[in-house]
């Protein structure tokens, strides 16, 4: 399902699929001044041409590689003409067709490779200059985009709910709450997030994601420093196993949460 609307002069694309026995987060596509963030999953690319085709933009702006965020980049970029934009660190993960495993590759579709140019310090709309936040965390090459004029944060998926309950083999709850912390340092009102859409109290929500992280951090730490091992911690913290984690091989999991933490305070010692 597509649906289209608009909130403080941003084109949204809300985008759902449904999927027994998994709970799939709606995905967002955004054009705010002939700029278009993230390009959604190849799977809901004919919805998406019609949107791409009854609106005009001159730039692609990538917050990271994922599939459901790149995946229709290809057909932008062969039928458009118009630059496409992504971290330095995603530029290689874009030039490879669909290099993710079979179940995200069934769910999101076979992203084929593509080109993107490496983003600067900043990107220019029609008429805005905004400022590209480097964000780790959920991945590698994240980053999020700032308008200081208007206030407007697009974040990526940095945020996505205010508690987390599984993550990738390849996140770090430490680095995200990093970038986390960065982003609330700047003087931002509606933040844009690729899979919970506009909130207008962007800044209050994610400094409650920070503060629940903050939180499980210390519970972790807690039970670490008592003996526990991380699956030891991870039954007493996540009693309850979702179907993505067997669906994905274990590739989400909320161990991964577990085992992030208790990695960093092998170095650091603390949060």
């Amino acid at each position: 399902m597509l649906e289209v609307f608009e909130t403080e002069h941003v084109a949204c694309c809300k985008l759902e699929k449904k999927l027994k026995g998994i709970r799939i987060n709606p995905v967002y596509v955004f054009l705010v001044d002939g700029m278009l963030i993230d390009t959604g999953p190849k799977c809901f690319e004919e919805k998406l041409i019609h949107f791409y085709e009854n609106h005009t933009f001159e730039v692609v702006a990538l917050t990271h590689s994922h599939e459901d965020h790149s995946g229709t980049a290809p057909w932008i970029e062969r039928n458009r003409g118009v630059p496409i934009y992504i971290h330095e660190n995603g530029v290689d993960i874009c030039s490879r067709p669909h290099p993710y495993p079979l179940y995200r590759r069934l769910i999101w579709g076979k992203r084929d490779a593509f080109a993107p140019r490496a983003l600067s310090r900043t990107i220019h709309s029609r008429n805005y200059e905004w400022e590209v936040i480097y964000t780790p965390g959920h991945s590698d090459d994240h980053v999020a985009f700032f308008n200081k004029e208007t206030g407007q944060l697009f974040s990526g998926d940095l945020f996505v709910h205010t508690s987390m309950k599984v993550i990738m083999n390849t996140e770090s709850i430490p680095v995200t709450m990093d970038s986390i912390r960065k982003l609330l340092a700047y003087d931002f009102g509606s933040m844009y997030c690729s899979h919970a859409g506009c909130i207008p109290d962007g800044k209050r929500k994610l400094k409650e994601k920070l503060e629940n992280l903050e939180n499980l951090c210390g519970e972790v730490q807690r039970l670490y420093e008592q003996g526990f091992s991380i699956k030891e911690i991870n039954k007493k913290l996540f009693p309850k196993k979702y179907p993505v984690t067997f669906i994905s091989r274990g590739e989400w999991d909320s161990l991964h949460i577990v085992s992030s933490i208790v990695e960093h305070l092998k170095t650091a010692k603390s949060c």
